[in-house]
């Protein structure tokens, strides 16, 4: 195992910063490699916000539902879908875009862009760094479209708080790799009894922090999928022209 590999293995979430800056070289260091990263048809339909105001931070942790870590990181890097800058590209070719009106086009956007904040998070842990991915840019995207100037075109699809860490935290225990890696097909069986046994470590893991009123993971998960947490979603996409309908 090589010392990149150690790393990626190592990850953890950083909620608690020091109150030191990271220099734009830095910033620029890792979003250069987020750059790197494949995306369709280079098409490179995404672009991420650099966010160190403390107003701007303020409001942002407030509208991803008081997550005090996004104000209290030295910075914030919004992951946004982006069909606005292939939108210019077409008009400067006299044709039509249509690819952002389809889930396929809101899937490439998501993905793409996913693959680029992973690429950010390995280069700031190895810088150093901690980070925290916010998926709560979806829970009230209108604010933050406006806070923001989003055209229309483009998406919120996910932040990242990052910063020096103030302590190391603890590492999250994931489901048992059977559950993750299937040989040449899907497997059914087996899955619930290494689902059962994560469970326990899971409130084992709970408890050590301080949070078992989250029971296990079966139930914490439920939970939260008996609804659509993120009702904002559907509606703010079709207003920024991703109308998911085709």
């Amino acid at each position: 195992m090589n010392e990149t590999i150690k790393l990626i293995q190592d990850h953890r979430s950083i909620r608690s910063f020091l109150d030191k800056e990271v220099d734009d070289a830095v910033i620029d260091e890792i979003l250069r490699s987020a750059q790197a990263m494949p995306n369709s048809i280079n098409g490179q339909q995404t672009s991420v916000i650099v966010i160190k105001d403390k107003d701007t931070k303020k409001k942002i942790a407030e509208y991803t539902g008081n997550q005090t870590w996004i104000e209290n990181a030295p910075v914030f890097l919004l992951f946004l879908i982006d069909f606005y800058k292939t939108k210019l590209a077409a008009e400067k070719n006299g044709l039509t875009q249509a690819i952002h009106e389809s889930v396929e086009g809101t899937m490439v956007g998501t993905f793409d862009a996913g693959l680029q904040m992973g690429a950010a998070i390995i280069s700031a842990e190895s810088l150093g760094l901690g980070i925290v991915p916010i998926g709560g840019v979806r829970k009230n995207p209108a604010e933050l479209i406006e806070l923001l100037k989003l055209p229309e075109y483009t998406y919120p699809a996910v932040g990242l708080a990052l910063g020096y860490p103030k302590d190391h935290s603890h590492k999250k225990p994931r489901l048992p790799f059977d559950t993750f890696k299937h040989e040449e097909f899907y497997h059914t069986s087996g899955l619930l009894e290494s689902m059962e046994q994560y469970d326990k470590n899971m409130e084992d893991y709970l408890k050590e922090i301080g949070r078992e009123q989250e029971g296990n993971w079966s139930k914490f998960t439920s939970s939260i999928y008996q609804s659509i947490y993120y009702p904002e979603v559907y509606p703010t996409l079709k207003k920024q022209k991703f109308l998911n309908d085709k």
